[in-house]
């Protein structure tokens, strides 16, 4: 099977990486440079520390935050969470996040309609994922999530407007973000401990996966929508 269905969608896909890997090596040096505590773990959990009892809740708000708003990564917030609280915290603290703004986004699409989530998202993404979502049933929603690169947050806003419940909703998501999630605070564990390599490695696994999954989100949509009606669940 070819990664990509043609030259160009190889040009862009080598660019993304190269484009990624760019703005991290740029914003190491911008904050190595301009706020250096934040590359020294001592001094960041101390910094954090300041927070007490509500140092998590920080980092709860802020993943939970990006799912709603969107302007970060989640596995981004998840590497800080793995490099301050290690990998059980970490992940603890990044899931809880990942679930209560999926929950918020999800919860405001039931409360105020398709017209609220159109004005939220791009009507590109809505256009093609708005029938996906509602035919497509409980486990073709896990098999996209479960695919880094996917437009998981866009699909928290469409899936409030299913006749799905909630506690169905957040039990799918939770398993599907689970194991890029369980990645990305490895890493950032494995930073905090000085595995600088393997922090590596395992941060172009990600980057490589969710450059693959985005420039061939059409084709992925496209098999799940044929694979799920054949399941037996």
């Amino acid at each position: 099977m070819k990664l990509f269905s043609s030259r160009a969608d190889r040009r862009r896909g080598i660019a993304a990486a190269v484009g990624v890997a760019v703005l991290a090596v740029g914003l190491y040096v911008l904050v190595s440079r301009y706020a250096g505590f934040l590359t020294d773990q001592q001094a960041l959990r101390a910094w954090l520390d300041g927070f007490g009892i509500f140092a998590p809740l920080v980092f709860i708000g802020l993943q939970a935050l990006q799912v709603i708003v969107a302007p970060i990564p989640g596995q981004v917030v998840a590497v800080v969470a793995g490099y301050l609280f290690g990998s059980f915290w970490g992940i603890v603290y990044s899931l809880t996040g990942v679930l209560i703004g999926s929950a918020i986004a999800f919860s405001l699409s039931k409360r105020f309609g398709r017209s609220f989530v159109e004005s939220v998202l791009h009507e590109d993404v809505v256009s093609r994922f708005d029938g996906f979502v509602d035919t497509v049933g409980i486990p073709g929603l896990f098999a996209f999530v479960v695919v880094p690169g996917l437009p998981d947050d866009a699909i928290c806003f469409i899936s409030g407007l299913t006749k799905w419940s909630l506690p169905t909703f957040i039990g799918v998501i939770a398993v599907g973000r689970l194991p890029a999630y369980v990645l990305a605070v490895h890493a950032g564990g494995e930073i905090a401990n000085g595995r600088f390599r393997s922090a590596i490695a395992i941060l172009a696994l990600i980057v490589v996966a969710s450059a693959v999954g985005y420039y061939k989100q059409e084709a992925v949509r496209d098999l799940v929508a044929r694979i799920e009606p054949r399941l037996p669940f």
